[in-house]
């Protein structure tokens, strides 16, 4: 379970230039994602073994100078909230602003970490302007250039070194899966929730979540045990226009990051947009078990094919994770609800599964002998060894003596290998190439 560092500050300090800096740590496992939050940007990132995920609050702020008061200070409360840790962006050239001011009131009163980052500090003259900066009451600064890296090495010492060290991996240790409901407003996601309990309360234990609108529901029937967090619905950024839907915006998104397995509603009726798309993203982006229920299905008309279209028409968006359960439901007449929750309890082994090494290789190798990856400037490729790491999720190393010659193609096809021979559905696979 990662931190969540908020960047917040008022328009053009230079929050965006530091979110992208802190990001492109490590480009394989960063996007930005256009959509899911309104104009905000959202990556993940680590620093000295410690990942964390970064949320840019730069967008926020639209309008006229008179609004942006009331707008900065919905920022910070909504970074306050939501986030474990936060940079509060000012800069050297202007000083401390009105704007700067009326944040560090705010931030002073909260308990959580807060490092003040002040940009644009480039050369020496401007580092000495920056102790204006201890007259905001919140200590300590750290003077940095977000445009070209400078200083931004010691702020992220002083950031990790306020998070809780990783946590040993009980691959054992037998917790409550939560499973967390997800999908564009009127989806079905509340309905399918009740439809669940239904009117047997005593098997209900409404527990406070992690924020306000995601609440943990213990449910245990048929058999079945784990918490059920139901989030309010993620839109598309042009229709987030009041507060309270951006809020719950950003809360679904900690949400999918707190979870085990992301059910992620789909309305028939209007098909998979890109909104799903975008949380489908996140999902896989933040290793989590994913299944897909396409509900309402009783308002669609249907033909002969109108189920395998429909799925192959999804699984054509989702490429290349497409070992993904798409189940077709409806709430209302309690369709196929039971095999849902079958699934997801299916897709949280699966993340769970362990292979031994010697029997991984016994089938691995042998796969890989036969279809070596392609010989590149005339060297050839040999995979000698592979193992599963000791990991929450699927993650595998493959030990070869040229590891930077494998392509993407080529770990594709181990990825399919892997899929094709253990159950690994609903679940996103890493794969590492390796120096032997």
């Amino acid at each position: 379970m990662s931190s969540i560092v908020a960047i917040v500050g008022r328009p053009n300090v230079g929050k965006s230039t530091l979110f992208n800096r802190l990001v492109q740590r490590r480009e394989a496992i960063v996007d930005s994602v256009s959509g899911v939050t309104r104009d905000r940007h959202y990556g993940k990132s680590d620093w000295n073994g410690k990942e964390f995920s970064v949320i840019d609050t730069g967008g926020y702020i639209v309008g006229s100078d008179d609004i942006f008061e009331g707008e900065i200070r919905k920022q910070v409360q909504l970074a306050i909230e939501e986030s474990d840790i936060i940079v509060f962006v000012v800069d050297v050239e202007e000083g401390i602003t009105p704007m700067d001011a009326e944040v560090a009131k705010i931030l002073r009163k909260v308990k959580k970490p807060i490092f003040i980052a002040v940009n644009k500090v480039d050369n020496a003259m401007r580092d000495a302007d920056a102790v204006e900066f201890y007259n905001l009451g919140l200590g300590d600064y750290h003077t940095i250039s977000s445009i070209n890296g400078s200083g931004t090495g010691d702020i992220l010492d002083a950031i990790v070194a306020k998070m809780p060290e990783p946590e040993a991996i009980d691959l054992e240790k037998e917790e409550l899966p939560r499973f967390a409901v997800v999908g564009r407003p009127n989806a079905g996601k509340s309905s399918f929730i009740n439809a669940l309990i239904g009117e047997d309360r005593n098997i209900v234990t409404d527990i406070a979540g992690t924020t306000r609108d995601s609440i943990d529901t213990k449910y245990n029937r048929f058999g079945f045990d784990f918490n059920l967090v139901d989030t309010a619905g993620i839109r598309k950024k042009s229709k987030v226009k009041e507060d309270l839907e951006f809020y719950s915006v950003m809360r679904a998104v900690r949400t999918i990051e707190y979870s085990d397995v992301v059910i992620l509603m789909v309305d028939a009726t209007r098909g998979f947009e890109s909104q799903d798309q975008n949380i489908f993203w996140l999902a896989d982006k933040n290793r989590k078990g994913v299944i897909i229920l396409i509900n309402k299905w009783d308002l669609v008309e249907k033909e002969t094919n109108t189920m395998r279209d429909f799925e192959a028409q999804v699984r054509r968006q989702i490429a290349p994770f497409t070992d993904v359960p798409i189940i077709f439901t409806s709430v209302l007449t309690k369709q196929r609800l039971l095999k849902a929750i079958e699934t997801a309890v299916e897709v949280f082994e699966n993340r769970k599964r362990r292979i031994s090494t010697s029997k991984l290789n016994e089938t691995m190798l042998e796969i890989v002998q036969q279809n070596s990856p392609p010989a590149t400037k005339g060297k050839f490729v040999k995979i000698k060894y592979c193992m599963q790491l000791p990991t929450p999720t699927p993650q595998f190393a493959f030990f070869s003596n040229l590891p930077q010659y494998v392509k993407d193609p080529y770990k594709r096809y181990v990825e399919n290998q892997l899929r094709e021979h253990y159950n690994f559905s609903g679940v996103p696979i890493t794969i590492y190439f390796r120096q032997k």
